[in-house]
């Protein structure tokens, strides 16, 4: 394996890849099988951290180099001294601080801000990026040079959907990662894990990662089968997998739509339960009052500027539809029906109503 291949070696480290794919996981995996895995592994997205503050970051300070330098402060490389420093997101970093680096790379000599004194250190660089380095180099948003002193030893990682085999190797590592109060870690159940290697994993390993860590939460130390979890804590892509009929689901049968978030709030945990002892039907309509709930809390939540898009993206139009129809059924089911009293609650024209309701197919309700 490459990485088993390069992780020995001193040799300065490039990774490409999509977002999402595991840069930091194969940045972790060469540092540990070096030399340095007793040393520091210190990760540093130079993307996240305002571009006045990252020279400060890497490089570090002198007590009264700025408003705010209070006391000396180690940057990032010194911290990594011995170890192994990853730079993430390298193609993000600014033009002047890239100059900086570059010197680093060459002489193993950082400059603190406020500094006189150079000060020598012992790292190994690993640098990543998912974008077009040479596109970057091109537009002359990124030096050459440092392509060249990064580029020692480059391994480009395929998105998760190219190397399926990966998936359950990457499921045993996340579940071993997220165990909690001694509990094993979770196990997926064959045919479930059949399903896993029929994706094809948009937020790539980010996206597997994640759903190891819904799952160890809600079935701690259990086998997992996706036919017995609630579909709305299933991704949409293997929902469309997944023939819950056909494989006997006992999860309930609530209308999903691919096009809303994934995520379920407690108010749908709160509805499974406090529906043990109702009818089918009313279960249904619990369930789906609190799935409307957790959409429109979404929506407003993502308008607002909070909260998160899910990993495969949301369609608008339909999704704003979606939520206008179950409301107006919402509406409806309150209103017993009446479709005056419909309106007001809506703050709608009679006729106006009347319209949406027939658009939306929901005539029987009224």
């Amino acid at each position: 394996m490459l990485i088993d291949m390069v992780g020995p070696s001193d040799s300065t480290v490039l990774v490409l890849g999509d977002s999402g794919t595991g840069k930091e996981l194969v940045a972790r995996a060469l540092h540990d099988s070096s030399a340095r895995a007793s040393g520091p592994f210190i990760p540093v997205n130079c993307g996240a951290i305002p571009r006045e503050l990252l020279e400060s970051e890497l490089f570090g300070h002198r007590k009264g180099a700025f408003t705010g330098a209070i006391s000396d402060r180690k940057g990032r490389f010194e911290l990594a001294d011995k170890g192994t420093l990853f730079l993430d997101e390298i193609g993000d970093m600014p033009i002047d601080l890239q100059v900086k680096l570059l010197r680093v790379l060459q002489e193993r000599l950082i400059d603190p801000v406020g500094s006189l004194l150079s000060v020598p250190i012992d790292v190994r660089v690993i640098a990543a990026t998912h974008k077009d380095i040479v596109g970057l180099i091109e537009k002359q948003l990124f030096r050459e040079d440092l392509y060249y002193r990064l580029n020692v030893m480059p391994i480009e990682i395929r998105t998760l959907s190219e190397r399926l085999d990966d998936v359950p190797v990457l499921f045993e590592h996340f579940a071993r990662q997220h165990t909690t109060n001694g509990n094993k870690p979770i196990r997926l159940h064959p045919s479930s894990m059949q399903l896993f290697l029929d994706y094809s994993w948009p937020g790539n390993v980010r996206e597997l990662a994640n759903l190891v860590d819904r799952y160890s939460s809600l079935y701690p130390g259990q086998e997992v089968d996706l036919c017995k979890v609630i579909p709305s804590m299933v991704p949409p892509g293997i929902r469309a997998l997944a023939n819950w009929s056909e494989k006997g689901s006992q999860a309930p049968t609530v209308k999903s739509d691919p096009r809303i978030t994934e995520q379920l709030t407690a108010d749908v945990l709160s509805a499974i339960v406090s529906s043990a002892e109702c009818s089918e039907q009313e279960k249904m309509e619990r369930i789906e009052d609190a799935q409307l709930n957790h959409e429109v809390e979404q929506t407003i939540l993502l308008a607002q500027g909070g909260g998160l898009f899910p990993e495969e993206g949301l369609q608008l139009k339909q999704h704003l539809l979606d939520i206008e129809r179950n409301l107006i059924r919402h509406a409806l089911s309150s209103a017993e029906g009446n479709v005056s009293k419909t309106a007001r609650l809506l703050n709608l024209q009679r006729t106006t109503l009347i319209e949406k309701i027939n658009k939306h197919g929901l005539a029987d309700s009224a």
